[in-house]
C-alpha cells in the first residue's frame, strides 16, 4: 500500500518527506486539511492550533506535543478584500538596496504552498520548538500526497460564527429602511396624484 502511494504521488518526493527522521512520530495523529475554498487565515489559525497542540487538554508551551497536520489543494485557497493585489511580501537579500517585494498574486503563480506556509508560521511563537512544528506541516499545491499508508484523519473546520449586529446599529437600519418605505409611498403618492389630475383635465 505504501508503494502505491508513493507512485500515485507525482510531485517533488524529497521535500515532501525533507525533515521526516527528525519528527518522533510515535502518538501522534495525522490531520489533513483541505483548503479547497477556505479563507486563508481561518484556515492558517486552526492549522496553527493543532500544530501546536492547543487542541489536546495535554498542551504544554514549553513541549512540542502537535500532531501532523496535511494541506492539501493550496492552489485553491481563498482571499478577503482586495488582498491578490494589496498584500506584499518583502524580504531582503542582503546587499545594500536589494528589498524585493512580491504580490499575493504573483506568490500564488510561483508557489501557493508558501502563501500556506507564511500565514501558518506567522501565527506561531517565536521560540526554538517553531522550526519543529514547520516540520510537521505538509503542503501539497493538489489533492495528491505521499501519505497514504498513514491513518489520516479529516479535519472538519468550524463553521464560520456571524456576529450579531449591535443595538445602535440594528436601529440605524430600521430606520434608514422605514425612510426609503415612507419615500417611496410619498413617490409612488404624487404619481397618483399627477395621474388623477391627468385624467380630470382630459375629462374637462
Amino acid at each position: 500500500m505504501a508503494s502505491q502511494a508513493v507512485t500515485a504521488f507525482s510531485g517533488n518526493m524529497k521535500k515532501a518527506l525533507a525533515g521526516l527522521r527528525r519528527i518522533d512520530l510515535e502518538g501522534l495523529r495525522w490531520r489533513v486539511f483541505d483548503a479547497e475554498g477556505q479563507v486563508l487565515g481561518r484556515l492558517a489559525s486552526q492549522i496553527a492550533t493543532v500544530v501546536q497542540g492547543k487542541d489536546k487538554p495535554t498542551y504544554t508551551p514549553n513541549r512540542d506535543d502537535g500532531d501532523m497536520c496535511i494541506v492539501l489543494n493550496a492552489k485553491d485557497v481563498c482571499f478577503t478584500g482586495r488582498k491578490l493585489t494589496d498584500k506584499v511580501y518583502y524580504w531582503h537579500t542582503g546587499y545594500v538596496g536589494h528589498l524585493k517585494e512580491r504580490t499575493l498574486k504573483d506568490q500564488l503563480a510561483k508557489d501557493p504552498t508558501e502563501v500556506i506556509r507564511k500565514a501558518v508560521l506567522r501565527m506561531l511563537p517565536r521560540n526554538k520548538l517553531r522550526d519543529d512544528r514547520d516540520r510537521k506541516l505538509r503542503i501539497f499545491t493538489g489533492s495528491e500526497h505521499p501519505f497514504g499508508d498513514r491513518p489520516l484523519e479529516p479535519y472538519v473546520m468550524p463553521p464560520r460564527k456571524v456576529r450579531e449586529m449591535r443595538p445602535r446599529a440594528r436601529r440605524a437600519m430600521i430606520r434608514a429602511q422605514k425612510k426609503a418605505e415612507q419615500q417611496q409611498q410619498g413617490a409612488d403618492d404624487r404619481k397618483r396624484r399627477k395621474k388623477k389630475e391627468v385624467n380630470t383635465e382630459e375629462a374637462a
